[in-house]
């Protein structure tokens, strides 16, 4: 044993400490005494010692008098009891309270050793268990969600954590939190220690996302000065994040599918092959299985990706988890903003709860944000809330919103209704055109010409339709 392992023994026998004290010495222990309870709880407070063998009976404060103390003030800091033969009722009495385990005088000294070698593994696996157990909380802790769904979800990132899986899915809706969820499994995987990597797909060209992956070298294209490697190479040691995957061409998933089958690739221009160190986790908010029906997504990477397969719920499937992430949101910011909201009112929270948040987790939070930021009181009420909270649809929540919708009877602005559509499936999706366009069920180039028009709106002139 490490000489630094400190054993306190406490006996008010005098030859018992001096016997012991000897032995113990001699296995590489430090040993301090105690003659009676007193001068244990001063020597425990002058420093604590790794474990403490303590009598029961003895003058002054007796051992069970210390023991109660001491799980009070350090219930971690392990204690082996001595009694005297015959007195195992006392030594029962002391377990219950506390004690790791107990010795009848006399006592064999080399019996003494092996017990108290066993009692200090035994609290150095606890608290390794413990320590390990904190890393798990804390390293998921921006992933936030008590419900059935989520600890489902928790349950299947503790079993990754011990498993180099090269390739890993995430289907889920937008807003839902996969770049979360991807950040979770690389800070808990076997490649924590090296980078983590992230692409979007979807805000790249075909050109451009073959170089931002693998790479290329000087003259491969006109505007390539010079060599440059892709992430596929920088993320050498951690992982590589594919977000919004389904937006590859049908080529550049050809050559992606190619890379993670053989672990190799070149770079765009090059001739030499590259070996892949990298975990690969790839997300989408589309149903990939639809997407290769439709000749969208290639099946044989669709196979490939879909080894580990994880399935994040909506919102709507958690409501549980409302109220936590909203004030999750709310502590976040006030202190961004300097605000002092300091609760949501039960009918505010229930309002929360009820609705559907076709925007998930990015919606609630922007909605929070815009409160906090505009509203500046101390409670959030039901005023606060945006419309579609205050005046929730009586038609079921699941039900597109275009079979839903009833012309008023003084008529909308159409060009009005259109911008804001626009203005709330940009907010909902945090400015992603493409996660947008599918909001509101039309493509990206439709989304951009009616931005670009709202930007810009024709002149009115004399003629035109009457």
């Amino acid at each position: 044993m490490s000489g630094r392992t400190k054993i306190l023994v406490c006996d008010d026998e005098e030859l018992i400490r001096w016997s012991l004290s000897e032995y113990l010495q001699a296995e590489g222990y430090r040993v301090v005494e105690a003659a009676d309870g007193k001068q244990c709880l001063e020597q425990v407070a002058a420093e604590v010692p790794d474990l403490v063998v303590l009598d029961i009976k003895m003058p002054r404060m007796g051992g069970m008098e210390v023991l109660q103390h001491l799980q009070e003030t350090d219930p971690l800091l392990p204690v082996v009891v001595i009694t005297a033969h015959g007195a195992v009722d006392s030594a029962l009495e002391a377990t219950r309270l506390g004690a790791r385990a107990y010795l009848a005088k006399p006592f064999d000294l080399r019996e003494m050793g092996l017990l108290l070698q066993q009692v200090l593994k035994a609290h150095s696996l606890e608290a390794q268990v413990r320590y390990l157990r904190d890393r798990h909380a804390s390293s998921y802790d921006r992933v936030i969600g008590q419900s059935a769904a989520m600890q489902r979800l928790f349950e299947t990132l503790r079993r990754l954590e011990t498993v180099d899986a090269p390739t890993v899915l995430l289907i889920g809706e937008s807003g839902t939190g996969k770049d979360l969820i991807a950040n979770a499994i690389h800070e808990n995987g076997m490649r924590r220690n090296g980078p983590f990597m992230e692409v979007d797909c979807a805000g790249l060209t075909e050109t451009l996302i073959e170089s931002e992956l693998f790479g290329h070298e000087r003259g491969a294209f006109t505007d390539a000065k010079t060599t440059k490697r892709g992430l596929f190479e920088l993320a050498r040691g951690g992982t590589l994040f594919l977000d919004e995957i389904t937006e590859m061409s049908l080529g550049t998933q050809a050559k992606l599918l190619r890379a993670l089958e053989n672990r190799r690739f070149k770079r765009v221009g090059g001739v030499a092959d590259i070996h892949i160190d990298a975990g690969v986790i790839a997300a989408t908010n589309r149903d990939l299985g639809e997407e290769v029906r439709k000749g969208r997504f290639r099946e044989d990477l669709f196979f490939r990706l879909n080894v580990v397969r994880i399935n994040i719920p909506p919102l709507r499937a958690r409501r549980e988890d409302v109220p936590l992430l909203a004030q999750h949101f709310l502590q976040r910011f006030n202190q961004k903003f300097s605000r002092d909201v300091q609760r949501i009112s039960p009918e505010a929270s229930r309002r929360l709860q009820a609705y559907a948040w076709p925007g998930n987790v990015r919606e609630l939070r922007n909605v929070l944000e815009r409160i906090v930021i505009l509203e500046a009181e101390e409670v959030i009420l039901v005023p606060h809330l945006p419309p579609e909270l205050r005046f929730p649809s009586d038609a079921d929540e699941e039900t597109p919103i275009q079979t839903r919708f009833v012309l008023p009877e003084h008529g909308v602005d159409l060009e009005a209704l259109e911008r804001n559509l626009l203005e709330q499936a940009m907010a909902r999706t945090g400015g992603n055109q493409s996660q947008a366009a599918r909001l509101l069920g039309i493509s990206r180039y439709a989304l951009r010409y009616r931005l670009e028009k709202g930007r810009n709106p024709p002149a009115r002139g004399g003629g035109g339709e009457a």
